[in-house]
């Protein structure tokens, strides 16, 4: 059989839905190990990742059993559900890419704005920093957060660096690694909503032929 018969397709198929499955176990273990040994202890940002690793597991079982048994409902519907993650992760992984040092501020800013007074503590904490920007339009809350820091700094060197400062001086970096991985599991995705409509559109050898739709 060649690689662009039916067995190949199936085949091609069913071992990037394993490789999706493993994805989304990993996120969530990621997830649970983070909150376990307390290195998170925001409940928004675990239920966060354990939710896209949930997603992306069931996703993964969708098309894995619409390939095994060569579905077409389950097949139709796995191949629409990956074309919208795509188009959305291959927006915001060229976001990621494209972000210049003003806006990476802008959108650390409110970001720090959401987060829960105990992350922000915790992150602090771990960073050795205190406050996240001091400008005029966040001085009000750098204040706050200085007077609720608990970081080591505080109390041993008496002058703590801003974690904004510390932040940013990664970000850049750590967006392009963002956007990278985000475009090459984008391309994964519309490889395998192209594999789902090749295979779907495959007449199985094995199947009685008038049952073919």
């Amino acid at each position: 059989m060649v690689c662009g018969g039916f067995t190949c397709s199936k085949n091609a198929l069913c071992s990037l839905n394993v490789v999706y499955m493993l994805v989304g176990l990993l996120l969530i273990g990621v997830a649970a190990w983070g909150k376990g040994f307390g290195l998170v202890s925001s409940i928004h940002i675990i239920g966060g990742v354990i939710a896209v690793g949930v997603f992306l597991l069931l996703i993964a079982i969708v098309g894995l059993i619409g390939a095994m048994h060569h579905h077409q409902v389950m097949l139709f519907f796995y191949m629409v559900i990956l074309f919208i993650v795509f188009l959305f992760q291959f927006g915001v992984s060229c976001s990621c890419l494209a972000m210049n040092r003003g806006q990476q501020e802008t959108l650390l800013t409110s970001a720090w704005g959401i987060l829960q007074n105990k992350t922000k503590i915790d992150l602090e904490d771990q960073l050795n920093c205190c406050g996240l920007i001091n400008s005029t339009d966040t001085r009000q809350q750098f204040e706050q957060d200085l007077l609720h820091c608990t970081a080591s700094c505080k109390t041993h060197q008496k002058v703590c660096q801003r974690c904004g400062d510390l932040m940013l001086n990664h970000a850049s970096e750590a967006l392009k690694i963002l956007g990278g991985v985000g475009l090459f599991f984008s391309f994964t995705e519309i490889l395998g909503v192209w594999l789902a409509v090749r295979y779907r559109n495959q007449k199985d050898p094995r199947a009685n032929p008038s049952a073919f739709l």
